[in-house]
Order: structure tokens, then C-alpha cells, then sequence
């Protein structure tokens, strides 16, 4: 059996035009349904557990059987406190599960630095899934979700077009949007939104993204690493070239998954808002990684806000703010890799968010009669241009291996 499914092909989520043709042709059907204001649920199941078995076949096969296991764990996990919840709300019981909740992520983001290899827990989307399932956890402690079901469950954490990339939807949202089949204008709406995203996405990133990440950036790392100055404008080259490639790349991929779920009738969050208009730091997170951010500043940040403040850890709010943007920034680190890179990263957009918070403070106060034009606008999104991709220099390790290697 194993052997049967290492030999089958393996079709990555969005990698060449020719997944695009079997997943156009094979959703086709859940088009002309929702058209007649009909879902078919059972023809989507069938087809998203066949493209997420041909995701996770071939080479894959091991990485299927952990995606196997995780969904099963996380589903009685979420059963159980959904069932508990209804009778008790212990604080304890709550930070368990969550804590056994999000335990498969944190083996698989500690094995590479603890042990060495990469843990046979992890596949790909991991992250992905479990911030969905944490914050189910989150929403049925607050009282949120009322019920639920381990088939509603599942369908949700393995909403088969955002598996693998993106975006990170909530169970509430996903569940009413779901249940709320869109009536014919609404479905030819999203359908026509979808087209553009998709043609977009095609765009972004087998063009664009293909060009910087391809032809420039291989270039000018080349040049950089046989460069005998330690900062050259070949280095510059690769700052620029990655960080446009990082966008142009990730924002394709999720522009197809919010396409192919306009076609299925789910309104799947955007995960981009032209990012790199952002007049500073702050709203560069309100635009980028939309998603992330979001579950971020909802389940990390605000609560540690909330508890911090009822526990009155702080006596100055300035002090608690800046305490909450470091802590959310770093574990967004942590959250990419335990590399010194990764977590330099968050602790420089962390201390970037503190700086961008004491600076209107300051502007409020003693600049009141500061210009607000297009000359200070542009020299915002310039400033916030340039750290963002300095930041991305260090998030994409080149420096580990020019001074390290």
C-alpha cells in the first residue's frame, strides 16, 4: 500500500497551470450547483480529499499520514472542550488544551534546532491548521461557538483551498459564510472576483514573482557573496530583489486559494492590501499577512493586554502596549523559526511598532503643526518601505550565510 502511494504523482497546491486544470475542471460541478443556490457538500468532500491526497502522495506520503494524525488529535481535542465547555469554564482546562493544541507545532519548530532534523510530526500547512484549531479553542472558551460538530470540524480546518498557504480563516466566519449558500448575483459576483484574482495571482506570481525570485535575486546573491565589501549595492540588490519576491510569491499563493473559494461560494479572507503603501509599521501589519497578523494582535496581543490590565502588571498603559507589541513580535519569530534570524526579525518589527507608537505620541504633543501632504506621506511609506525590506534581508537567512558560512 505504501509503496502504491510513494510511486503516485504529486501535485503541490498551485504549482504549475496544470493543477489548475484538473482543480478548474473538477469544481466545475460545485459551480453549476451554487448557481441553482444548491451546495454539494458531498461532491466537495470527495473532491477535496482527493486534491489533499494527491498534495500529500508521491514523496509526500509520510508528511499525509502526520496531516492524517494531527487532524484526528486536534479533533477530539476540540470535541472534548466544546463538550466541557457547555458544563464548566475552568481557567486551567482551557491553557491544557490549548497548550495540547498547538504541542504538534511547537515539536515541529523546536526539531530542527533541538535534534536536527526536521520531526516527522510536521506537513506542510501545519501552521496553518493549527492556528485555525487554537483559535476554535479561543472562540468556544469565550462562548463564541456554541456547538460543534467533529465533521464541521474538519471541513473547516481542511478547507482544501487554503490548506497549504492560507489564508487563516475563523471557524465562525467560515461556518456562516458556509451555511449561507449566496443567492445567483451574489455567486456570479464572487465568480467574476475570482477570475481577477486568479488571473492576478498568475500575475504575481508565475511572472513577476517568477523574474525576481529566479533571475534577479540568484544574480545578485551570486555577485554579493563573491563581493570582498561586507555592504555593497549588490547586497542592496538582493534586499530589494527578495523582498519583492517574497510579496509577488506568497501573494499569489493566496490569491489563487481566495479565488478557488470565491468559485466554491466561501468569501476567504484577503491576506493583502497593497502592503508596501503602508505610511509606517502598523499598518504595514494591517495589510500584510492580513490573517496572521490579525490572529496575532486577537489571541496574543489583546489578551495579554486584558490580562495584564485586570492583574495590574502595569502601572503605565504606554509601558503595557509596548510590553504586548514585543511579546506578540518575537513569538511571530519564534513562530517562523527558532534561528537567530527569524527572531531578530520579530524583535526589530517589535521595537519598530514601540518606536512608530512613541513617535505619534511625540508628533501629537510637541509637532502639532506638522504638515500632513503628499511630501510626508511619500517620506512615510518611503521610510516604512526601506525597514520593511531591510527586514526581510535578515528574514530570508542570506546574511547567516554570507557571514557565517
Amino acid at each position: 500500500m505504501v509503496n502504491w502511494i510513494s510511486s503516485l504523482p504529486n501535485f503541490s497546491a498551485y504549482g504549475t497551470p496544470v493543477y489548475f486544470f484538473y482543480l478548474i475542471l473538477a469544481i466545475l460541478p460545485l459551480g453549476i450547483g451554487l448557481y441553482f443556490g444548491k451546495r454539494f457538500s458531498w461532491y466537495e468532500a470527495l473532491i477535496s480529499f482527493i486534491f489533499i491526497f494527491l498534495m500529500f502522495d508521491g514523496s509526500s506520503w509520510q508528511q499525509g499520514i502526520s496531516l492524517i494524525c494531527y487532524v484526528i488529535y486536534e479533533t477530539i481535542l476540540v470535541m472534548f472542550y466544546s463538550h466541557y465547555r457547555k458544563h464548566q469554564n475552568s481557567a486551567g482546562i482551557f491553557y491544557l488544551i490549548s497548550g495540547l493544541s498547538i504541542l504538534p507545532l511547537v515539536i515541529v519548530k523546536l526539531s530542527p534546532a533541538m535534534v536536527g532534523h526536521n520531526s516527522l510530526l510536521g506537513f506542510m500547512g501545519i501552521s496553518y491548521l493549527t492556528f485555525r484549531a487554537v483559535g476554535t479553542v479561543i472562540e468556544t472558551r469565550d462562548g463564541m461557538i456554541k456547538s460543534i460538530s467533529p465533521w464541521k470540524f474538519i471541513r473547516f480546518i481542511l478547507f482544501m483551498p487554503t490548506i497549504t498557504s492560507g489564508p487563516i480563516d475563523r471557524y465562525r466566519r467560515f461556518e456562516k459564510d458556509y451555511q449561507k449558500v449566496p443567492d445567483r448575483d451574489k455567486y456570479l459576483g464572487l465568480v467574476n472576483k475570482g477570475i481577477f484574482y486568479l488571473f492576478l495571482g498568475f500575475l504575481y506570481k508565475f511572472v513577476i514573482g517568477y523574474f525576481f525570485g529566479q533571475r534577479f535575486y540568484p544574480l545578485f546573491e551570486r555577485l554579493a557573496l563573491t563581493d570582498s565589501s561586507p555592504f555593497s549595492w549588490h547586497m542592496l540588490g538582493v534586499m530589494y530583489m527578495y523582498g519583492f519576491y517574497l510579496f509577488f510569491d506568497f501573494a499569489g499563493y493566496s490569491l489563487f486559494a481566495v479565488a478557488i473559494s470565491y468559485f466554491m461560494g466561501v468569501q476567504t479572507p484577503m491576506n493583502f492590501k497593497q502592503p508596501f503603501k503602508s505610511k509606517n509599521i502598523k499598518e504595514f501589519w494591517n495589510r500584510w499577512h492580513i490573517s496572521l497578523s490579525f490572529w496575532f494582535r486577537d489571541y496574543i496581543f489583546m489578551r495579554f493586554v486584558f490580562m495584564a490590565t485586570k492583574k495590574r502588571w502595569f502601572k503605565n498603559r504606554n509601558a503595557l502596549s509596548s510590553t504586548a507589541y514585543m511579546l506578540n513580535m518575537v513569538l511571530m519569530g519564534f513562530w517562523h523559526g527558532i534561528t537567530w534570524y527569524y527572531i531578530l526579525y520579530g524583535f526589530l518589527h517589535g521595537i519598530a511598532l514601540v518606536v512608530n507608537d512613541w513617535w505619534l505620541r511625540y508628533k501629537r504633543k510637541h509637532l502639532p503643526n506638522l504638515p500632513h501632504n503628499r511630501l510626508t506621506t511619500g517620506i512615510a511609506i518611503f521610510v516604512t518601505f526601506n525597514f520593511v525590506m531591510f527586514t526581510f534581508l535578515i528574514f530570508s537567512g542570506f546574511l547567516n550565510t554570507y557571514f557565517f558560512s
